[in-house]
């Protein structure tokens, strides 16, 4: 009883270092990539790790705000100070996470990076394989794992960030015109943020949390390769050739298609989400149009955006 007490105590503080800017989504939409770019401009304070996911996950968000108010500690009074969490936009897996947002960090600005619907998916398939929490070819794990369309829904997401923060706090930023227009978008993100400096995109570096860069998670496999003995056997005696042929099983090496059929199935669903989110943002948007729209011009609110609710 001792122990449920402090944990609902610890809660009540009011937080002495705070995000003064949140990156809420979507998964496997450059997220990382903002992350890091942000970090490299002075003035800024990026948390480590990227994604606490504090307001969402039950295990994180017990260890308590003075947890979270550590990861901001470190910045100067004037520095701003952001967090980059998905699971913030990742409903219905988290209803508790906005309730807790609304509650202790009331003030923050969010940003809500968008990427082309279906391609999202595809890449959140290549993640959850990488994972090993999704076993199935893509066209059955679109129906066992309803998360693969549903992160994918942003109006859905959307909205209850609208309804609570208002569209002035929130920026849509769409991967497309991200990747196309790296350095226009980086100082539309700072200027939304209040930055006073010149953002810099740093050219040098890589984009982050890139799948098919990535391994498929094995226990046996990390073990084996971690043993110092057979480190030193594998450096010395296995030709690079041999080892980069190997290391390519556990890499996916060919993007997974949909069948025409699931894609026609997922694409109606988007269709009518993207329908409401284009009247949010003032233009026609289904996915067959997406990447020209959003690649044309950057995207702002309109006056049939949800607004606060009283």
């Amino acid at each position: 009883m001792k122990t449920t007490s402090a944990r609902f105590s610890r809660q009540d503080l009011v937080l002495e270092a705070k995000p003064d800017f949140i990156i809420i989504g979507a998964m496997k939409s450059a997220t990382s990539t903002l992350h890091d770019q942000l970090s490299r401009q002075p003035g800024f304070w990026m948390s480590e790790p990227k994604e606490p996911n504090f307001f969402s996950d039950e295990d994180v968000w017990s260890q308590g705000l003075d947890w979270y108010s550590s990861l901001f500690a470190g910045a100067a009074p004037d520095d701003l100070r952001g967090e980059s969490s998905t699971h913030y936009t990742k409903l219905p897996d988290y209803p508790e996470c906005l309730v807790r947002m609304r509650a202790h960090v009331p003030d923050a600005r969010l940003i809500y990076v968008m990427r082309h619907p279906v391609d999202r998916l595809i890449s959140h398939y290549m993640h959850g394989w990488l994972e090993a929490s999704i076993t199935e070819l893509i066209n059955d794990a679109v129906d066992r794992h309803p998360q693969l369309v549903d992160y994918g829904l942003y109006s859905m997401q959307l909205r209850p960030y609208l309804e609570t923060y208002g569209p002035e706090c929130i920026l849509p930023v769409f991967f497309e015109r991200l990747t196309r227009h790296p350095q226009q978008e980086l100082e539309r993100v700072c200027s939304f943020l209040g930055y006073s400096g010149q953002p810099n995109w740093d050219e040098t570096a890589s984009a982050r949390n890139v799948s098919r860069d990535r391994l498929r998670k094995s226990h046996m496999r990390d073990a084996i390769l971690e043993f110092a003995p057979l480190q030193l056997i594998r450096r010395g005696l296995v030709p690079r050739s041999v080892r980069s042929r190997v290391k390519r099983i556990w890499q996916i090496n060919q993007k997974p298609i949909l069948s025409p059929e699931t894609l026609q199935r997922v694409s109606a669903k988007f269709d009518e989400d993207l329908g409401l989110l284009g009247n949010w943002l003032g233009t026609d948007l289904e996915c067959d149009n997406f990447t020209q729209v959003v690649q044309s011009a950057a995207p702002e609110w309109s006056d049939r955006t949800p607004s606060p609710l009283v």
